[in-house]
């Protein structure tokens, strides 16, 4: 096809509005949000893994950064106020979000926790709003119910309204259309274009193309030479053809689950605690078997009664689902975390890396047949417990964390299911 027919297409195109909803410092957002006396401060989340997750505005002002170690910003700012994450509450309001967002579309895509897309094509008439409108009133309630800040993106396709919305940050809304796409390409570098890795843009800038409006002028045969057919779909999105559709099934897919402990009376007891590690564990697996993933990564963490974390990472072998894999790894790194005569309160584990369960292969020691073993039994007990209930069947390792949560002391149970972070 070449460039006059793609113009043809473009021309004969019905013309889609779709609508990009990012939040503002999303997870310091929502503490803010719970708090109102941290707004205008400088804080940071990610305490309870040692890195920057999250910060807000004014903590960015100062240098820090996404990932950096929490014990530099201590000693190096030591004014910023650091929280660990309350990912129960990070879900909770990004669902709200998003229904706010489906009072007035009804294809809305949830990209990520603070990320969606939708459709508006069309809705001008019957809701009685222009386009802009409805995202001003999106915005306002999102504001106004939540205590949320959010930056919109109205674009004829899904690739434009991501570079709308990014646009103006914080508290923005850009409009994109097709006969002002050029003013934002050109300012745009082209590895900040959604889909466009490192990898491609050293490639990309290699050819000389270093702004998204240079990609947008090379010819269509060009970018099918040189690169693979999705750099076609990215060229189509930003000359405004509506490509890449709003895929609005509900996401099922976790790049992370955690699972974590608090415990009264704090405690160094080496049973109680490998049990609590192993109820975490348990329930960390029965999640990721549920969504059919496996992890290649799993990370613990204790933390102490000063609130100082311990952690350890360590890389499967053999990826699995499987509580009697990942309770074997933890056993020897428990070795490397745990001191005597240190007093702890908690305790965490989080599956990293998941990816499909049909996707594990093999490998040359027979780690993967003994982890299906396994995964075969879990899943029996899996369908029990769907039917019958919880905690029904269990590991041995487990059982002295589920007496002592019947007696209470288990005081509170942190759900880091992070969609699609």
């Amino acid at each position: 096809m070449d460039n006059g027919v793609q113009k043809n297409k473009i021309n004969s195109q019905k013309i889609k509005t779709i609508f990009h909803m990012d939040g503002d410092a999303f997870f310091v957002g929502v503490e803010v949000a719970k708090n109102p006396k941290l707004k205008g401060l400088p804080v940071v989340t990610g305490e309870e893994r040692g890195i920057v997750s999250a910060l807000s505005y004014e903590a960015k002002a100062l240098g820090i950064t996404r990932g950096m170690p929490i014990f530099r910003v201590k000693k190096d700012f030591p004014k910023v106020l650091i929280l660990p994450g309350d990912y129960k509450s990070y879900a909770r309001y990004s669902s709200m979000m998003f229904d706010i967002v489906k009072r007035y579309a009804d294809d809305v895509e949830e990209y990520s926790i603070d990320e969606c897309f939708a459709d508006l094509t069309g809705l001008e008439p019957s809701l009685k709003m222009t386009y802009k409108q409805i995202a001003e009133r999106i915005k306002l309630e999102v504001n106004e119910e939540l205590g949320l800040s959010i930056s919109i993106g109205l674009a004829p396709t899904k690739v434009l309204a991501k570079v709308a919305s990014k646009w103006i940050k914080p508290n923005g809304l850009t409009i994109i259309n097709r006969e002002n796409i050029s003013d934002f390409l050109i300012k745009t570098p082209i590895e900040k274009i959604w889909g466009i890795g490192p990898r491609t843009s050293v490639l990309l800038n290699s050819y000389g193309i270093k702004t998204a409006q240079d990609f947008y002028l090379k010819k269509i045969e060009w970018i099918r030479e040189k690169l693979s057919s999705p750099y076609e779909v990215i060229w189509q999105e930003l000359h405004g053809i509506y490509t890449m559709e709003i895929d609005p099934k509900p996401r099922t897919e976790y790049s992370s689950i955690q699972r974590t402990r608090s415990f009264h009376p704090f405690t160094n007891d080496k049973v109680f605690l490998l049990s609590q590690f192993s109820k975490n564990i348990e329930e960390a697996c029965t999640k990721a078997r549920h969504y059919s993933l496996i992890p290649k990564k799993i990370s613990f963490f204790l933390k102490t009664k000063d609130f100082v974390y311990i952690n350890c990472v360590a890389t499967l072998t053999s990826p699995s689902n499987a509580p009697e894999i990942l309770i074997s790894i933890l056993q020897n790194k428990f070795k490397e975390m745990y001191k005597k005569g240190i007093i702890y309160r908690t305790t965490g584990v989080t599956l990293h890396d998941l990816v499909p369960s049909h996707s594990s292969q093999a490998d040359l020691f027979g780690g993967t047949e003994r982890a299906g073993k396994f995964e075969h039994i879990h899943k029996h007990i899996d369908f029990i417990e769907k039917k019958y209930g919880k905690h029904l069947v269990y590991l041995a390792s487990t059982l002295n964390a589920l007496k002592n949560k019947k007696k209470g002391t288990d005081s509170d149970d942190l759900d880091r299911d992070l969609l699609f972070l």
